[in-house]
């Protein structure tokens, strides 16, 4: 079988790796010299904490399954089991964490609920104030900014692997077959478009009513820590945004804990990994409304530099990187993604939003199972 894949992000990537794993040749095609978009602007975490349960945990923790198995093949992945702490500081954050560790698949989480010493002792730079930390022995984390590029390496190692970059796919022109904006027809016998939060052009036109939405956010990377940070981390704002989180204790957390006025304005929650280089990825905001601003605002930041030296006890890093990124959602947050044939042979993958990077290789799996592959 040869398998068309359109988008060189992690998703389209993903979906190569499925295809020549299981003996097929692949040509990837992407618009950009590379990929930059959001599989490049993002943590690198493998994000299986905050879940909904159910399919999206399932295929979270089958695609952590795959990162894993990946890791061991491709070691420029920069897999890490990790793992992930959520410190919290007061009684109604700590009923938010004891909420999730009674949930009946905690276990399969890897779920915890740990003194402020007990955290400490996994990692040893949160020397800030908290009295206890919900761990997630489940999270892990890649490097977003190089996975594509080793991916591709071993790809091209299996002889039945082609990347095209700088070409932009205009047209269908048959079954699993398209003309991009050289001239060049591509013919195979399935064309998967994993392009990402590019839904405009050739995307709309096979796809006009679309249930996916764009999605942009801000995001920060530091100089080396000088130290390990041994986890993710993230904050209890990061209660308020994922599903698994869902609870009496969290409706109390809401309505009578607000949010700091500018985290709830940019709909913010701290995520922070720490890079091979040392450095610290940090974020986010979510921004729904279009049109998107077009500059990034020190708000933002400020609020969680904040954040983030109230965990270390100690001033933050320069700032050397400051960036925004746009991701595609499924409108309805419950689906893991949207996958629909759109012609005869063709089908877009697209809408897993924040959790891309996190379940794409599963994403790919099952599409690779359900085309029959």
């Amino acid at each position: 079988m040869r398998v068309i894949v359109i988008g060189g992000g992690v998703v389209g990537t993903m979906h190569a790796w499925q295809a020549v794993e299981r003996g097929h040749e692949v040509v990837q095609i992407e618009r950009e010299a590379e990929a930059r978009g959001a599989s490049l602007r993002n943590f690198g975490q493998i994000w299986v904490s905050g879940r909904a349960g159910g399919a999206e945990l399932d295929t979270a923790l089958r695609a952590r399954e795959l990162w894993e198995r990946i890791g061991e093949r491709v070691p420029g992945l920069g897999f890490r089991a990790i793992g992930s702490l959520t410190p919290v500081r007061n009684a109604r954050e700590h009923a938010v964490a004891e909420a999730a560790v009674a949930r009946a698949d905690a276990a399969a989480r890897g779920y915890a609920l740990l003194s402020a010493a007990e955290a400490r002792a996994i990692n040893p730079a949160l020397r800030g104030a908290f009295e206890a930390a919900l761990w997630c022995e489940r999270d892990a984390a890649v490097e977003p900014r190089t996975a594509q590029l080793h991916l591709r390496a071993a790809l091209r190692a299996s002889g039945r692997y082609t990347f095209l970059p700088g070409r932009e796919v205009r047209e269908v022109t048959g079954p699993g077959a398209v003309r991009d904006d050289h001239g060049d027809v591509h013919r195979g016998d399935v064309v998967v478009l994993a392009t990402g939060a590019w839904l405009s052009g050739l995307v709309r036109e096979l796809a006009p009513e679309l249930p996916v939405r764009r999605v942009r956010l801000q995001m920060m990377q530091t100089e080396p820590l000088g130290e390990p940070l041994t986890t993710s981390v993230a904050d209890a704002d990061s209660f308020r945004y994922y599903p698994a989180y869902r609870s009496e204790a969290l409706d109390e957390l809401n309505a009578e804990q607000a949010q700091a006025p500018v985290a709830a304005a940019h709909k913010m929650q701290l995520l922070m990994v720490q890079r091979r280089d040392g450095g610290l990825t940090i974020g986010d905001t979510h921004e729904y409304e279009h049109p998107f601003a077009f500059d990034t605002l020190e708000e933002p930041y400020d609020h969680l530099t904040g954040v983030v030296e109230s965990f270390l006890g100690r001033p933050l890093p320069k700032i050397r990187h400051r960036w925004a990124g746009v991701y595609a959602q499924c409108t309805d947050t419950t689906r893991v993604v949207h996958r629909e044939q759109v012609r005869d042979g063709v089908w877009l993958v697209t809408g897993p939003g924040g959790r891309g990077m996190t379940c794409s290789p599963a994403i790919a799996e099952t599409t690779a199972n359900e085309l029959g592959w």
